[in-house]
């Protein structure tokens, strides 16, 4: 049996190829405790929540990563935020009654868009935009590593209703490689890995079952877990961002502000007091209808 919600890191001893598993149960439950995702859905969403945690496992990175793809057709957007903390969340907005249908019917014409959001606020963010390309999520993403990171990358993904999990190998530039076919052996032995193997063996198990012939080097397995960064404090910085006039004019309307967290479904509320409070200096809201100073 898999070991639940963990990544594992592994590189072939004498060539410059590394690679990661990383298999998601309850993260991957918990995120499908907010939505009612349609089942074509959800297999998009789970596939590019494996791979956000493939990809960030890749850097060396204090932050976070967005990994968000944008569709023209029935799938509007998928959205993955995973940090550096071994924390994810997603969600996904879309039209209709979805019926199943390959990659391309489902978000048509589209983009993929990576950013990374440094911890430190002296470090710049970064952001990668390539077309929608290939048949499924592992397809465009590769598309993206090649296209916008110039670095031979092969990864497979799996979903289903319970779990979701992946496994990424790239090839390492300017590394010393004295084994010059591994990569061509690494990625034609991961493209024989199946969705059901993916889905239901642990990490070792499959690393043998695909390359007990190399010589690897596997680390120890990493923790994961879902969380949200949502806070009433963001939301109020947010809220202030709109400009005291748009914030007046819902009042005026309404007679509150109520902003849901589209990645967990918390509900904030925003009352008259409460919107004349974000306008005062050194006032931090911390608690529904609270402030402190």
């Amino acid at each position: 049996m898999h070991t639940t919600d963990s990544l594992t890191r592994f590189m072939f001893e004498h060539a410059a190829v590394r690679g990661e598993l990383v298999s998601l149960d309850e993260t991957w439950r918990e995120v499908l405790k907010h939505a009612d995702y349609p089942a074509p859905l959800q297999t998009l969403l789970g596939e590019l929540m494996a791979a956000a945690a493939l990809l960030i496992a890749t850097l060396k990175f204090e932050g976070s990563m967005i990994v968000q793809m944008q569709g023209e057709g029935a799938v509007k957007l998928l959205v993955v935020e995973a940090t550096s903390a071994h924390t994810l969340r997603a969600t996904a907005k879309w039209d209709g009654d979805l019926e199943q249908g390959d990659f391309a019917d489902l978000l048509g014409n589209g983009r993929l868009v990576i950013t990374l959001d440094p911890a430190r606020a002296d470090k710049q963010a970064y952001q990668g935009i390539v077309p929608l390309e290939g048949v499924d999520v592992a397809a465009a993403l590769m598309h993206y590593m090649t296209q916008s990171e110039q670095l031979d990358t092969h990864i497979v993904l799996a979903s289903d209703e319970t779990c979701a999990a992946g496994l990424l190998i790239q090839k390492l530039p300017d590394q010393p490689d004295n084994d010059p076919d591994a990569w061509n052996r690494a990625s034609h032995l991961a493209a024989t890995l199946k969705a059901e193997e993916l889905l239901t063996l642990d990490a070792r198990t499959i690393l043998h079952r695909l390359f007990h012939e190399e010589d690897l080097r596997v680390f120890d397995s990493e923790a994961l877990r879902f969380e949200c960064t949502c806070s009433r404090a963001r939301v109020a910085d947010m809220l202030k961002m709109l400009g005291r006039e748009e914030i007046e004019s819902v009042l005026e309307e309404q007679g509150q502000i109520e902003v849901q967290c589209e990645f967990c479904n918390r509900h904030y509320r925003f009352d008259p007091i409460d919107a004349a409070q974000l306008w005062l200096p050194n006032v931090t809201a911390v608690e529904e209808g609270k402030t402190r100073h």
